[in-house]
């Protein structure tokens, strides 16, 4: 079944440029023009994955990934956010709220291609025999795709999900940010760095007791991180 993607941008040119791109790739694309317009069609169309402007006329990106993650029936869905920011902060709120990803304008079609790829490739559950990763209170089954800590299922995201597969596969090891984004993240870009630590930062929100003072995932610090539970 091909795979539906909505890009979300006011800037009506950049919509159809990026649909055309994704349309070349072998993806449905959907184009919303303001945020209203993209809730209806995350409701009604239930898309693979989301391409979203930050800076919309009516409602925001970061309003939309909120309410995105705060929805059982829409949590899963990954979102690449794009944005004409440069700020390091608004990138990195974003990522905080549950973006898998950004892409900075001006950007290459290409790219955005690539990362879209990348993201529901992260996000396929796979088709292999029943696996779970268990440590402590916390379960992975590689399956269902599913995270469940003392018995409940937490939403996170795939890109979430992926980096804690691979440090669950590793316990006890320590994994430099620069393995996390080969491996996990599956490619590099400048800034990648950062994203990762925004992404650790939500994981141990969602699987720690007290993310303060983390039990599984620990900072190796000016190295990387590890995952310091038997697996």
């Amino acid at each position: 079944m091909t795979q539906q993607i909505l890009v979300v941008d006011d800037d009506r040119q950049i919509a159809r440029l990026v649909r055309a791109y994704l349309e070349q790739a072998g993806y449905q694309a959907l184009v919303a023009y303001d945020g209203e317009t993209a809730w209806r069609s995350l409701s009604h169309d239930r898309p693979d994955l989301v391409i979203l402007d930050l800076m919309l006329p009516d409602r925001d990106g970061w309003s939309i990934t909120r309410d995105m993650r705060g929805d059982r029936s829409l949590a899963h869905i990954p979102i690449i956010m794009l944005t004409a920011r440069v700020e390091d902060t608004d990138k990195i709120v974003g990522l905080e709220l549950g973006a898998d990803d950004y892409i900075a304008k001006p950007f290459n079609p290409r790219e955005v291609v690539a990362r879209v790829r990348a993201v529901l490739r992260r996000a396929a559950v796979p088709a292999t025999a029943p696996h779970v990763m268990a440590a402590g209170d916390v379960r992975l089954d590689l399956e269902r795709h599913v995270v469940t800590v003392r018995g409940e299922a937490v939403d996170v995201t795939p890109t979430e999900f992926d980096l804690l597969r691979m440090l669950m596969e590793h316990p006890g090891h320590v994994l430099t940010r620069q393995d996390l984004i080969e491996k996990g993240l599956g490619y590099d870009y400048a800034g990648a760095e950062r994203t990762v630590d925004s992404h650790i930062k939500n994981l141990r929100k969602k699987i720690e007791t007290d993310p303060a003072r983390p039990t599984y995932i620990q900072t190796v610090h000016g190295v990387g991180y590890r995952f310091q539970a038997e697996v």
